[in-house]
């Protein structure tokens, strides 16, 4: 396969899985944050996430708060993706080092979703704010956990919420720190 086909293909296959996992993470979040299952969206998630999850569940079943059946099919896609791709561009790594990886592009992955969803969530305040919409309703549930406690560390200047640039920042360098532990540059 000529180099450009060899890259096109790794970017479908990833960029699928990625869009995927970030699905189940929604999924496995949502319980944590808080988030109504009865909002319209959580249920598309449900069903979309609903044909995987279901069947692991019922060999592990949830620890706690955990869903630990959406947390071993995000883990299972995540390694299928680095493993096809390895495929296709012919490396050969081993188990280890593809597990490793594995685990820390679904935490960098977590990460940014937390990052992406505090920055829609900035950009819809400036739009539309105070409006009700069911995705409005998601990031809302998603990103307040983690901007609570930058609210009562920064004041508020003048009625501009800093907190989010503060999160953002931490966010990111705790993105680029877990990335060095990647095992595979994937």
């Amino acid at each position: 396969m000529a180099s450009g086909a060899i890259d096109a293909a790794v970017f479908i296959i990833s960029s699928l899985a990625q869009l995927y996992l970030l699905v189940l993470l929604l999924r496995l979040l949502m319980p944590w944050v808080g988030a109504s299952f009865h909002n319209p969206i959580a249920q598309a998630i449900l069903k979309l996430t609903s044909p995987l999850v279901i069947p692991v569940r019922r060999i592990l079943p949830p620890i706690g708060r955990l869903d630990t059946a959406t947390l071993v099919v995000a883990f299972g896609i995540q390694y299928l993706t680095i493993l096809v791709v390895s495929v296709i561009r012919r490396w050969t790594p081993g188990i280890v080092p593809i597990a490793v990886t594995s685990l820390v592009n679904l935490v960098v992955l977590s990460l940014n979703l937390f990052m992406f969803a505090i920055i829609i969530r900035v950009v819809l305040s400036w739009i539309s704010p105070g409006n009700y919409n069911p995705a409005v309703a998601i990031i809302h549930a998603l990103t307040e956990p983690v901007l609570r406690p930058f609210r009562r560390l920064i004041p508020s200047l003048g009625g501009i919420d800093l907190s989010p640039i503060f999160a953002i920042v931490l966010l990111s360098a705790a993105s680029i720190f877990v990335s060095s532990f990647k095992m595979l540059r994937i």
